[in-house]
């Protein structure tokens, strides 16, 4: 059975609008980060529309190099989903994820990446390396970039502006 033209837009249209707000969710997290001295990175992991982790970067507070946002989030989903494999999953970030957070994505058999900004020192999805295309993984990540690119990049650059002489 075909569908009309109409909803196949309709359907599109609904996608972009959800991956925004989840995306504006996501800066909120960073702003959170911003105002708590951290690089402001913020994360949200979504199940068939329902968030089951949200989070920002923690390493300052936390004293853990490994508290970026994309695993606090993951780590929240896995707890509430009780279990490690987090099928089914989409995960907004606001920046290209690094290469520790791409091994967990991979790990979590997480389904789809979100991410805004490119980050070209240590990303590790398509700017510095390409790591989720790696064709010895076991693992496919769905891949959608750019989403609020220019709100995330700005908080990045406000930020890092502020704390550089």
């Amino acid at each position: 059975m075909t569908m009309p033209a109409d909803h196949l837009i309709e359907r599109t249209v609904k996608g972009i609008v959800v991956d925004e707000k989840f995306m504006e969710m996501a800066l909120e997290e960073a702003n959170a980060a911003a105002s708590e001295g951290e690089v402001p990175i913020g994360a949200v992991l979504v199940k068939k529309g329902d968030i089951i982790g949200i989070d920002h970067n923690r390493c300052i507070q936390l004293n853990d190099p490994t508290a970026h946002a994309e695993i606090l989030a993951i780590r929240k989903g896995g707890q509430v989903l009780g279990n490690y494999r987090l099928i089914g999953t989409t995960l907004y970030v606001t920046i290209e994820p690094c290469p520790m957070c791409v091994g967990a994505i991979t790990q979590a058999r997480i389904e789809k990446l979100i991410y805004g900004a490119s980050d070209e020192k240590t990303g590790a999805v398509s700017s510095k390396f390409r790591l989720l295309h790696d064709p010895q993984l076991n693992h496919r990540v769905e891949v959608k970039e750019g989403v609020l690119k220019q709100e995330c990049s700005e908080i990045l650059q406000v930020f890092f502006k502020g704390r550089r002489p």
